[in-house]
């Protein structure tokens, strides 16, 4: 899976998800930090990359339809503190059918996985 990661998600994240098999950029390593919502979702899909976010501006499936891009995981933890936020990341992708993500949206707590299809 081509994967890009937002700058609010661990950058350790980028060599686990490569172990992993996964083609993995971040917006840090584009130079993307603290550019526009959009800009970094427009970037994201035209590399054909699921996105993997913290943002809640995200979360507004007007913006954001499923459907109209390659993907998008929203992570919402109670505690996102770096080592949370790996691990959590690290299990939905050992476990969990990422490859049926396609042009989903996905939002992840600690407990739930909720879907939207395009």
């Amino acid at each position: 899976m081509k994967i890009k990661l937002d700058e609010n998600i661990p950058h350790a994240a980028l060599a686990a998800l490569q172990q992993l098999g996964h083609a993995v950029d971040s917006a840090q390593d584009e130079g993307l930090c603290g550019v526009a919502d959009e800009q970094v979702f427009e970037t994201a899909g035209n590399a054909g990359r699921f996105l993997i976010t913290q943002d809640l501006d995200f979360s507004d499936m007007r913006r954001f339809r499923p459907g109209t891009h390659p993907g998008l995981l929203l992570l919402r933890l109670k505690d996102p503190g770096r080592r949370a936020l790996l691990q959590r990341i690290v299990w939905l992708f050992q476990h969990e059918p990422v490859d049926s993500w396609a042009g989903c949206m996905v939002i992840v707590t600690e407990n739930k996985i909720r879907l939207r299809h395009p």
